[in-house]
């Protein structure tokens, strides 16, 4: 598994109290080793499209929210493959950062984007107008067909400014963990063995096993499914008992 270094078990929860020098140190125990980041990671590709009018910026770098499908981040990047192009689109949660939507091809167009949408609203339970898809403002995320995707599923559409990396720091924050923890230690010949791997990575691991920080060292399932169960107990009251 060539994404388990950083925060997988055996020695990811264990250690969740420790200090950087001695998780460090833990790892080289295990015969693990600290995953790094590379310069020049991200290939720019948010193009702008004069004739469309984006969308205002409801989230403000505020990428927080109080329950799932409150506020949805959406981008595209480029991984590197050897039959040539090949395009990942995702949908990360703000709530539990969870990837709800997400879709590969040797294009990134509208087609693309539409179907990491249609994944997510396939997969979550969204309720009309209190969901807001926050994302830059590249032709795809401006498309006429994808504006009426939203506004058919009561989604309030929300996007940044062209070129700014912190008006969408959350899924940036994915791109560069999904980078660093995969891609730069992999090599995939076709789209199809990159795919595979992907799959592996965002269904079988991140989503399911991968501890986080920000969710007290949950994975972003088990962050979700103690929210649901905490908020069921506090819906459901029980009987009154006693003599009638």
């Amino acid at each position: 598994m060539p994404y388990a270094g950083r925060s997988c078990a055996p020695t990811g929860r264990r250690s969740a109290g420790l200090g950087r020098r001695r998780r460090a140190s833990r790892r080289r125990a295990h015969g693990r080793q600290g995953a790094f980041l590379r310069r020049k990671w991200r290939i720019p590709s948010t193009r702008q499209n004069p004739r469309t009018t984006p969308a205002p910026d409801l989230v403000n770098r505020q990428f927080t929210a109080a329950a799932p499908n409150r506020l949805w981040v959406a981008d595209a990047s480029r991984i590197p493959c050897g039959e040539g192009a090949f395009w990942l689109a995702a949908i990360r949660d703000a709530f539990s950062n969870r990837i709800v939507g997400w879709k590969a091809s040797d294009h990134c167009n509208a087609e693309l984007i539409l179907a990491a949408f249609e994944y997510g609203i396939w997969s979550r339970d969204v309720r009309d107008g209190q969901l807001i898809h926050h994302s830059d403002r590249g032709s795809n995320q401006t498309s006429l067909r994808f504006a009426q995707r939203l506004a058919d599923n009561g989604i309030l559409p929300s996007m940044g400014t062209v070129g700014d990396s912190y008006d969408n720091a959350l899924m940036e924050n994915f791109w560069s963990t999904l980078k660093i923890e995969l891609v730069y230690r992999t090599s995939w010949r076709t789209r199809d063995e990159a795919e595979n791997a992907i799959f592996a990575y965002i269904d079988g691991w991140y989503n399911t096993r991968r501890i986080q920080k920000d969710l007290g060292w949950c994975s972003p399932d088990e962050y979700e499914a103690a929210w649901y169960v905490q908020h069921t107990t506090a819906i459901v009251q029980p009987e009154p008992t006693g003599d009638r």
